[in-house]
């Protein structure tokens, strides 16, 4: 567990250090940065695969998964987009909150997909949440659409990548392959154009844009490795430790403005989680307790 739970810390805390790297890679615009990530991050994965000498998940793929990893592709690259473009253009604190308030997106499509029945603390958590959606709208002067979209587009994500069930490299591999031509197609449009950044600002600048596919794979490996070995509970904890290092970042680092009105609708925000993630707590040891008490009734009536 111990192994699991560095592997954990490594890999949330190298997406919190997400913001840290993107501005690096400009002059480069958003759109490009993304088709290279893209490209990139398939080079990268399948050179993890071939060191496993891992092909075998490939007949099991089959239709079903190849259509809901294609359509998990299309998702993550507008989450990718969005959380570049977000950001390298300023927003880095509202793209903090897309992923703070991902959770309570999710626990929503519990109840409209799965017809999952809320506790009356699930509810109050879901309620603040809400309301901080309305503060935020307040404190911005508009609705904070780079939060929602990263929110809703990665909660959809997780759900076909749910219904998918495949290891997350061969995953990668999948969704990455499936972007890959129209990747390259733009890059090699925005250079015909004579508007790519890639190759025109020196070895450096390339190379980190084509490190963005190691950036990627690395902590989704990390993440793999944690995965395995840590129960969701512990996992639940450490996925709050990206969104707090960008919101860092982006206080901190980047100096972005956070008027008293946002920070209103961060700390609901945040009362909703500390809510969402106790009522979870509770109920895993009361769903335990009440298997342990099965047990040894089953136990003493043998």
């Amino acid at each position: 567990m111990k192994r699991g739970v560095v592997c954990g810390v490594a890999a949330y805390v190298l997406w919190g250090l997400f913001p840290l790297y993107w501005p690096l890679l400009k002059p480069a615009g958003a759109g490009e940065i993304l088709a290279h990530r893209i490209m990139w991050s398939l080079v990268a994965v399948v050179a993890v695969l071939a060191a496993r000498r891992s092909r075998g998940w490939l007949r099991t793929l089959g239709w079903r998964r190849l259509v809901l990893l294609a359509l998990a592709a299309l998702v993550i690259s507008v989450n990718w987009g969005t959380y570049i473009y977000a950001v390298n253009s300023g927003h880095t604190i509202e793209s903090a909150l897309g992923y703070f308030i991902n959770p309570l997106i999710t626990v929503l499509f519990g109840v409209v997909i799965f017809r999952e029945r809320l506790r009356p603390w699930q509810w109050a958590a879901v309620g603040m949440g809400t309301a901080a959606v309305v503060a935020l709208t307040v404190g911005y002067g508009r609705p904070p659409w780079i939060a929602l979209v990263l929110a809703a587009a990665f909660a959809v994500y997780g759900l076909l990548k749910k219904f998918a069930d495949m290891p997350s490299a061969e995953s990668l591999a999948v969704e990455t392959a499936v972007t890959f031509l129209p990747a390259l197609g733009f890059v090699l449009l925005i250079e015909g154009r004579g508007e790519a950044a890639f190759g025109h600002h020196g070895v450096g600048h390339a190379v980190l844009l084509a490190g963005a596919g190691i950036v990627t794979a690395v902590p989704l490996m990390l993440f793999n490795s944690a995965a395995v070995r840590l129960p969701l509970s512990v996992i639940g904890m450490l996925q709050y430790l990206a969104p707090v290092l960008q919101f860092a970042i982006g206080l901190f680092v980047q100096h972005e403005e956070m008027p008293p009105s946002r920070w209103a609708g961060f700390l609901l925000v945040w009362l909703a989680l500390v809510t969402l993630t106790w009522d979870g707590a509770r109920s895993a040891r009361r769903t335990s307790e009440q298997a342990r008490v099965r047990l040894e009734g089953t136990l003493q009536r043998h």
